[in-house]
């Protein structure tokens, strides 16, 4: 018998949520800039080239037009392309998402993947349009560029809100929250602060001291000091309980986002979580709901039984960096050679990750964000097992796609240059043979391999030796023109032979 989560406590103290508001667009468009204008703190300089790698949520209070002050949750979820899978779960948890486009630049790929992500999510969006400030910046031309991919903004063909800003010196971002308020109260949000919390989980974390941490996006009731937490299989007591600034705090309510610590094993992002006054409760629910357990690494590429694989270890300091790692190793592949995950997880590069990759000398450990542990470093020195750790997930993926190039398995692929039948034989001294042609298709090339074909049959090959127009010796000889030719090749060619020019190269 299925086991149901019912709150029995009637609903009641339904008010006004706070909207939880996800930050999209293409990477370098201003994201992360327009959050640190809104939070009047700096973010971008801990991000490793400037590029948010995680994501985030912010609690900001705006002074709406009404003159109340008013909560807005931000996510800020990142911009390169092997986040889609972060950016995905951003919206999931969003009611409202903002799609950053730059004047400069106008709509770019990531922009038509957040909105592809948002009509998934069938949420409301409101288009910035940042950097107006910069010299090159063209609205107009921007405001183009979003209608040619089907984002028609008010005043230009459509309903959906948009405000020019810069989120560099602040200007318009006044106008933006207002305009993020407005939809919000015709949204109508609303949550009851008598249930236990329920939310999603937006990032997951394992720390040597602290243990396994989970950040959650609380979207109804209230979570308190003493409940239970579950997500999936994993429990956590509250016990210990941060809001977005590390500060500790005894209860939360919708909209917040807060960090647990303590949870009996790594929650799945973008995992619903649910909430319990009491252990057993806890406990009973995850019982009722157990289901097999998912096969490990189940999404990872199972390379044929007869094709090299290049068998891999990835380690990240958060569930959200592996699961671009994983969706960024999925498309390093070819159809000669596979890159195969043998072991994923979160934390530091530890021996236990050596001795999985011991078993293969050409296994590649590799890092996101993770440091290496000594005696990991020098059990791998030992056996040979290369380490590599990065913190841009691009400059990982640039790096192993050489890998995979370079391992891949040559094939020598001969490719036709021309057809010549032969007209004449003059001489045959040996192994080379004086004869005369003309090119029927393509060219012939000095030095180039022929195959000597007679009735469609190849009886031998040979090589190009000398080329003649005219008694001039020449390099090629293309179609339709007569030619003297010397050849080498142990196999005697005969007039109305054909000699098939081709060349071999490396592939």
């Amino acid at each position: 018998m299925n086991y149901i989560f019912m709150n029995k406590q009637p609903k009641q103290n339904l008010i006004e949520r706070p909207p939880v508001i996800a930050i999209m667009g293409h990477v370098d468009h201003g994201k992360s800039t327009l959050l640190d204008y809104i939070r009047k703190t700096n973010i971008v300089d801990t991000e490793a080239g400037g590029i948010t790698q995680k994501i985030s949520a912010y609690e900001v209070v705006h002074k709406g037009a009404d003159g109340k002050e008013h909560k807005i949750t931000f996510l800020d979820t990142p911009g390169h392309e092997a986040f889609q899978a972060i950016r995905a779960r951003g919206a999931k948890v969003a009611d409202i998402a903002i799609i950053v486009v730059s004047a400069e630049d106008g709509v770019r790929p990531q922009t038509v993947e957040a909105l592809n992500t948002i009509k998934a999510a069938q949420i409301p969006y409101i288009v910035a349009i940042n950097k107006i400030d910069r010299e090159g910046a063209d609205i107009d031309k921007t405001k183009n560029s979003l209608a040619e991919n089907e984002i028609y903004v008010e005043g230009f063909g459509g309903t959906i809100p948009f405000v020019p800003i810069s989120a560099k010196t602040g200007q318009g971002i006044p106008e933006l929250l207002d305009m993020m308020l407005l939809q919000a109260e015709l949204e109508d949000f609303k949550a009851d602060t008598s249930k236990p919390a329920t939310g999603i989980v937006i990032e997951a974390n394992l720390d040597k001291k602290k243990g396994i941490s989970a950040s959650l996006i609380v979207k109804d009731g209230t979570l308190r000091s003493g409940m239970y937490a579950v997500a999936g299989s994993a429990i956590s007591p509250v016990r210990i309980m941060e809001n977005f600034l590390g500060k500790p705090v005894k209860e939360a309510t919708f909209s917040s986002p807060i960090r647990i610590i303590g949870w009996s094993e790594l929650p799945a992002v973008g995992s619903n979580f649910v909430s319990f006054e009491s252990k057993k409760e806890a406990e009973e629910f995850v019982a009722a709901n157990a289901k097999s357990p998912a096969q490990k690494n189940s999404g990872q590429a199972n390379a044929a039984d007869d094709m090299p694989i290049i068998p891999v270890v990835l380690k990240a300091n958060e569930a959200g960096g592996l699961e671009a790692l994983l969706h960024e190793v999925k498309k390093i592949q070819n159809d000669k050679i596979k890159v195969k995950i043998i072991s994923s997880g979160v934390g530091d590069i530890s021996e236990n990750d050596i001795k999985v990759a011991s078993g293969r000398a050409d296994t590649l450990i590799l890092g996101f964000n993770t440091k290496v542990d000594a005696s990991a470093r020098s059990h791998a020195e030992k056996l040979g097992i290369e380490i590599q750790t990065f913190d841009i997930i691009y400059k990982l993926s640039e790096w192993l796609a050489g890998v995979v190039a370079e391992r891949t398995p040559k094939m020598m692929v001969e490719e036709a240059t021309g057809i010549a039948k032969v007209l004449k034989a003059f001489s045959k001294t040996k192994d080379k043979q004086i004869l005369g042609g003309r090119v029927e298709t393509g060219q012939i090339l000095l030095n180039a391999e022929v195959k000597i074909m007679r009735r469609n049959f190849e009886i031998g090959r040979g090589r190009v030796r000398e080329l003649q127009k005219f008694k001039n010796q020449v390099k090629e000889i293309p179609e339709g023109q007569e030619f003297g030719t010397m050849i080498e090749s142990k196999t005697e060619i005969a007039p109305g032979d054909r000699l098939e020019a081709f060349t071999v190269t490396e592939k």
